[in-house]
């Protein structure tokens, strides 16, 4: 025996020596510069001063540490040579370029530090071959624009950190191809707009960091492509309000952070989308008062440590439904004097008075909530060496804003800080802006014009804001408006017109905004849209027209907003689908035409934008009847579809709607009767919850038309179908092909 097992031991120690050797005798070849660690296959070359990889490191080497050096460049394929790298750090290395195709070779890394380098752009192809990699540092940085495509090839990655850069707009499918990221840091940016896709690409996203950035509005369309966030990081940005027509939907929010910003104020359905909400952050705003919140029924923390909240008779709803809702709260008052710095949840509805309530107030007293608007933290007034501000107003130097709202101001003042970004008008009384009202503000972001009484623009009265994004003139008494007008502001994004008095879309007028993002009609007297009413903006991807009185919208009138992505004429008189105007524009996702006295859908409705829609919302619409064709053309893209609170008593089913994630038929009267069997057989394969119920006959009154299998029993077809699916049916079908296959097999032994 001694033979064989000698020839066995040679074998044996043949496949293992080499691979011993391989790491001890790199590891004599340790580069000077550096430390080497056999046991854990570690190299450290810190702060070396070098200005390129050291060669002969160790092939088997996994962790690399060259932190502190001075690359500046990372060439291609510099780590070909360490296939088995897990772990790369390359911080303070003063890089300014990574190369395509730089880490090539490196199928294994899980890390790779770039921070705290001088990298202002990434090549699309910089990132290949990282197939693997778990963990991204980009923090630190001097990136201006992320380029689509440059994280397609990092599949496995889970954490993206791109904070403290100098990014100021993120780009549709920005993240394309992070199927697994669970982390994404924006933090520290200047960022000022999010395309609505630019989030999209990231099914799995829990945890989206945006503080610290110069969001003038709360981005909802793109934070809404993240539908799977538990936690979202949104404070330090300088909007003012957040209501549900900024459009946040996020059904699986958990956690919402909006600490230390400028919000003034908060509708009470801003968060009615975000059912899961647990906690909500509100410290250090402007708050003086806050709305009891509809919608997030599972909220249990509330912060509002740090807003100036006015104890008064208004904070009674508020205390109330703390209470109810059993809300965890740390709101305590500003003012009035006699409650200032008692917690809010101590108090009795009793203690929150308004003038007349009692006869007893102390002498002096301040009821009223002081009208002098609520500065930001950090704000001061009349400190030595402040910027110089208007008397009536507030300047803060550290967030840039300018604000005179609720003074009654006249005319709009002069000698805001040159610097300013943010500037707040409402509630004062300028029944015209005259031209050249804003002299020296060309660095100015977002101005807000609301419940003014203005009748009118003159030409020129935006003269000089060639950085203006945002125009808020909502709640005023325009009914028109001219080129002259705006065209002091190229620039402009989003304009607002809510509530005022437009009879027609101001077309001449926005021929001179060739950005326009974002244009807000809701609530005001349109009749109709016709061709020219948007000729020349191109650039137009959300139009709201809700609440108007919009009878017809002739063929070609959207025909130039050709990037259109969002149409909203809902709450309008429309009698049928407009779909000869939908013509033309490939790129609508969300169509809404709820509220309109529609009745009929025929067939081919919605074909012109069958290849785009993802949401279709047609609730209470005194819907009646819904042809079997109607959504024809509309296949796998769309996502939801609301016909909930009509009077249909039938609808044919729609296998063709293959990947609906949400479909509301609750609140219509439907008939279960063998006319709904198809109905009924469509919803049984779809595992969502659809509302739907039986109104007659009285015997299925009440019952989901999911789950009244006893209902369509007896209709013809019904038996068959059962046959088909019982366990019973399913092994005699197996006995009998079993049967068959045997019989076939003895004929072929035969033969």
């Amino acid at each position: 025996m001694e033979g064989p097992q000698s020839v066995f031991l040679v074998l044996l120690l043949s496949l293992l020596l080499p691979l011993g050797p391989t790491w001890h005798t790199a590891a004599q070849r340790c580069p000077q510069t550096c430390v080497c660690d056999n046991s854990r296959r570690h190299v450290a070359c810190r702060h070396q001063n070098l200005t390129e990889v050291p060669n002969a490191i160790p092939e088997m080497t996994q962790r690399l540490d060259l932190q502190g050096n001075m690359l500046q460049v990372i060439p291609p394929a510099a780590f070909q040579d360490l296939p088995y790298l897990t772990h790369l750090d390359l911080q303070h290395c003063q890089v300014e370029l990574v190369a395509e195709g730089a880490f090539r070779g490196l199928g294994r890394l899980l890390f790779l530090n770039l921070a705290s380098n001088r990298l202002s752009v990434l090549p699309q192809e910089a990132l290949d071959g990282l197939g693997s990699l778990r963990r991204l540092e980009l923090e630190k940085n001097m990136l201006e624009e992320l380029r689509p495509g440059t994280f397609g090839a990092l599949g496995a990655l889970a954490t993206l950190n791109l904070a403290h850069n100098a990014l100021v707009y993120v780009p549709a499918m920005a993240f394309q191809g992070l199927m697994r990221t669970r982390w994404l840091q924006l933090a520290h940016n200047a960022l000022s707009v999010l395309a609505p896709e630019a989030l999209a690409g990231l099914p799995t996203l829990r945890r989206l960091s945006l503080h610290h950035n110069e969001l003038q509005a709360l981005p909802g369309p793109a934070l809404s492509q993240a539908r799977s966030l538990v936690r979202l990081e949104l404070g330090h940005n300088p909007f003012t309000y957040v209501g549900e027509e900024d459009g946040l939907v996020l059904p699986g929010l958990r956690e919402l952070v909006l600490d230390h910003g400028a919000l003034q104020a908060l509708d009470p359905r801003a968060f009615v989308h975000c059912p899961r909400l647990h906690t909500l952050d509100l410290r250090g705003n402007q708050l003086d008062t806050l709305p009891p919140l509809q919608g997030p029924g599972q909220l249990r923390r509330l912060w509002l440590q740090g807003n100036p909240l006015w104890c008064g008779c208004q904070a009674r709803p508020l205390l109330e439904w703390l209470a109810r809702a059993r809300v965890r709260s740390d709101a305590a008052c500003r003012g009035p004097l006699r409650l200032r710095g008692e917690a809010l949840d101590a108090l009795r509805p009793s203690d929150l008075r308004c003038p007349g309530d009692t006869a007893e107030e102390d002498e002096g007293e301040e009821l009223v909530a002081p009208s002098k608007p609520r500065s930001p933290p950090g704000a001061a007034d009349g400190e030595e060496g402040a910027q110089p501000c208007p008397r009536p107003c507030v300047c803060v130097s550290e967030s840039r804003h300018s604000g005179c709202e609720g003074r009654g101001l006249q005319a709009v003042p002069r000698g805001f800080p040159n610097d300013t970004q943010l500037l707040d008008l409402r509630h004062n009384h300028f029944p015209v802006v005259p031209r050249e009202t804003f002299p020296g503000l060309g660095h100015l972001v977002s101005l807000h014009l609301q419940h003014c009484g203005i009748t009118g623009l003159e030409a020129g009265a935006l003269a000089g804001l060639g950085s203006l994004l945002y125009l808020y003139l909502s709640d005023n008494q325009l009914s028109d408006l001219s080129a002259a007008a705006l065209g002091g502001a190229p620039r402009l994004s989003y304009l607002y017109l809510e509530r005022n008095r437009f009879l027609q879309v101001p077309g001449a007028a926005l021929r001179a905004l060739p950005g326009l993002f974002s244009l807000h009609l809701q609530d005001n007297s349109v009749g109709r849209l016709a061709p020219g009413d948007l000729a020349g903006v191109q650039a137009l991807r959300w139009l709201y027209l809700s609440g108007n009185r919009i009878t017809q919208v002739s063929p070609g009138a959207l025909g130039s907003a050709r990037e259109l992505e969002k149409l909203h004429l809902d709450r309008n008189q429309l009698q049928e689908v407009p779909t000869e105007a939908l013509e033309g524009l490939p790129a609508l996702l969300e169509l809404q035409l709820s509220g309109n006295p529609l009745r009929v859908l025929p067939d081919g409705a919605f074909q012109p934008v069958g290849r785009s829609l993802q949401h279709l919302f047609l609730n209470s619409s005194g819907l009646e009847q819904v042809a079997p064709g109607a959504f024809s053309g509309l296949g796998p893209r769309l996502q939801s579809l609301h016909l909930q609170k009509n009077q249909l008593q039938a609808l044919p089913a729609f296998p063709s709607l293959s990947q609906l994630e949400l479909v509301d038929l609750s609140g219509n009267p439907f008939r279960c009767d063998c006319q709904l069997l198809p109905l009924h057989r469509w919803l049984t394969g779809l595992n969502l919850h659809v509302g739907a119920t039986c109104a007659a006959p009285p015997s299925a009154h009440g019952q989901r038309v999911k789950a009244a299998a006893a209902v369509f029993e007896a209709c013809p077809g019904w038996a068959a179908r059962k046959a088909k699916r019982t366990p019973g049916a399913r092994r005699a079908r197996m006995k009998e092909r079993r049967r068959g296959a045997d019989k076939v097999g003895k004929q072929r032994g035969r033969l």
